[in-house]
């Protein structure tokens, strides 16, 4: 089996589960019998340095966006630094748009769903966000079909999920989706958390 390569974008003021849980879930999968990790997951900034995320946690990205690898799988997740910091960041825009063409698959965690609308990539599509910013979504970004009441929305090739929590909703769907329910399940016992298949 050959490893899929999992980028996790990071910013200051990132919300912490967003990023954390599906990096959790990605992180301890495993297939059974098969010796290697299916995933490897890697975090990445804009230049690379130190960031500070919600309520202070600070964390050390291991790439910057001139020196990272092709991803198979890009994540996209919110918070403060999404929703009023980097949506105006025409860097971080344009990166996101790059790796969309780059990638197999491109999800967004929470209020990471407006960074998606930002660069073009919902347009047309079903798509949903933390329901305090839903409103937001579907005003600001009137080509996107907007989901309420979801966890997650599959779109192929670009997932969106709701808030905070619901990211690692979604990183199980994927789970299921490229390793099978075994896997999924096995990952979840072993993190103690309530999937529903």
């Amino acid at each position: 089996m050959k490893q899929k390569k999992v980028g996790i974008l990071l910013f200051d003021e990132v919300e912490v589960l967003d990023f954390a849980g599906p990096f959790e879930v990605f992180s301890l999968a495993t297939v059974p019998e098969v010796a290697d990790k299916p995933f490897i997951v890697k975090t990445i900034s804009e230049k690379g340095n130190l960031i500070t995320a919600r309520n202070g946690l600070k964390v050390c990205p291991d790439y910057s966006f001139s020196n990272h690898p092709t991803f198979d799988i890009v994540i996209i997740p919110g918070g403060y630094g999404a929703e009023e910091m980097e949506i105006n960041n025409p860097n971080v825009i344009s990166w996101i748009q790059k790796q969309q063409t780059k990638s197999n698959i491109t999800a967004s965690v929470c209020t990471g769903a407006l960074l998606l609308a930002k660069a073009g990539i919902l347009d047309g599509r079903k798509a949903t966000t933390h329901w305090m910013d839903i409103d937001r979504l579907e005003r600001e970004f009137p080509l996107v079909q907007v989901e309420r009441s979801v966890k997650f929305v599959d779109e192929g090739t670009i997932l969106t999920s709701g808030g905070i929590s619901a990211g690692i909703n979604m990183s199980f769907h994927l789970i299921i989706r490229l390793l099978g329910r075994d896997a999924a399940v096995q990952t979840a016992k072993r993190m103690e958390y309530d999937i529903v298949l």
